[in-house]
């Protein structure tokens, strides 16, 4: 097994193996932020006929020449199309059809003249106005046409995107499947936050919320959630139960040095491949990564920042490899620090902070055992192997979150 490694050679053990996950098809209206796995052909057009985009009047330009509120022009109404309906006949040289918004034009016109330029006539109508060809005339298949790719396999689906879709007829898609992810907490002094009053020695767990609820934020909705004393066979059972029935799992906890450190004895319970222990950055520095019959298991400190921190570097490209789905990568920038960090960086640093325009403002206490301080911060701040303290001005690598 591989230790204190960099965290890039740590990345590159655990995804270079995996590959996404099969694909999955869902009703459109359940596939708002998935990813599609296929191009999107248009098996139509669109709009699927010559169509009016206004009230008004069917009519052939020529018919319009001269045209103003002076001299009308008064032609026969032949007919009213209404959207949804369609034209009984074609037009013919001197005859208006007045047609709702939406309507079917009938063959032979070439415009529409709106309502407001005529008198509004039913049996004949005066036209008040002129027109070229093709004025208000919105033609079959000008918004794509049949076979037109809508859309690559690769894209994130928003709002335009399932519109798009909808208007093509498509009611259900290949989407990337995400990962069902199993969460494991794991210590003797972890009690559920329901539990009142707290024990003496006991603390409430927030790591199975957090993780939870961020695996949520990102769009992981197949959760398997699980609490385990600091026995290594209560702790390989768990793992073991949650590995039938998820793709990654997370655990918290057990993972450093100490006599109640249990992972190291689990996971060779489970029979889990040992990959890596330990990873030169701080917080998280004893994350330790196994495979249990290739599904990889990612065993985070169980102190609340090292835990979000670390699931933020290490288990977000997991989910993006399990997945096909690029959006699970961090996305990193630039930036100007405005608040100064006092300490040295003996290894690589990742601070809690705020991005906001290039600006960059560290939160307080950096402990790893600290939660509150995440609250309003937006980025994990990078201090690089060696640096010194950090000074206002200075300029920082910010992984966005």
């Amino acid at each position: 097994m591989r230790t204190f490694l960099s965290l890039e050679d740590a990345l590159e053990l655990m995804t270079g193996g995996l590959q996404p996950l099969s694909a999955e098809v869902l009703p459109l209206g359940d596939a708002l932020g998935r990813t599609l796995a296929e191009n999107i052909r248009a098996h139509g057009d669109q709009p699927p006929f010559d169509r009016s985009p206004l009230d008004g009047y069917a009519l052939k330009a020529a018919d319009t020449v001269g045209a103003s509120p002076l001299h009308p022009v008064t032609l026969p109404v032949v007919e009213t199309v209404y959207a949804g309906g369609v034209p009984s006949r074609g037009l013919s040289s001197g005859e208006a059809m007045r047609v709702m918004t939406g309507a079917m034009l009938p063959s032979g016109c070439d415009c529409v003249l709106r309502l407001e330029d005529t008198d509004d006539g039913r049996e004949t109508v005066s036209l008040y106005a002129s027109l070229r060809p093709d004025a208000n005339f919105c033609h079959r298949g000008e918004d794509y046409s049949a076979g037109t790719l809508l859309l690559p396999a690769g894209t994130r689906l928003d709002s335009p995107s399932i519109g798009v879709l909808a208007s093509a007829g498509v009611f259900s898609v290949p989407v990337r499947r995400r990962p069902s992810v199993g969460l494991l907490v794991t210590g003797d002094e972890i009690v559920p936050p329901e539990r009142h009053p707290l024990p003496p020695g006991k603390i409430y767990d927030a790591n199975l919320s957090l993780l939870t609820a961020r695996l949520r934020e990102l769009g992981i909705t197949d959760i398997h959630a699980a609490h385990a004393c600091d026995s290594p066979q209560s702790v390989a059972a768990q793992m073991e139960e949650l590995l039938h029935r998820c793709d990654l799992l997370l655990t918290t906890g057990g993972v450093s040095v100490g006599d109640k450190d249990i992972l190291h004895q689990a996971l060779p319970l489970l029979g889990a491949e040992p990959v890596f222990w330990k990873v030169a950055l701080k917080p998280g520095t004893p994350v330790r990564f196994s495979r249990f019959q290739g599904k990889p298991i990612l065993s985070l400190s169980g102190n609340p920042f090292a835990a979000a921190a670390t699931f933020e570097l290490l288990a977000r490209p997991v989910l993006a490899a399990l997945s096909g789905e690029s959006h699970f990568h961090l996305t990193q920038t630039q930036g100007r620090l405005q608040t100064p960090f006092p300490k040295s960086s003996p290894v690589r640093r990742f601070l809690r902070g705020r991005y906001q325009q290039g600006a960059v403002f560290l939160g307080e206490h950096h402990s790893s055992a600290v939660l509150f301080s995440m609250l309003g911060c937006n980025c994990l701040v990078e201090l690089p192997a060696g640096a010194s303290p950090a000074v206002p001005g200075q300029t920082v690598t910010v992984w966005l979150l």
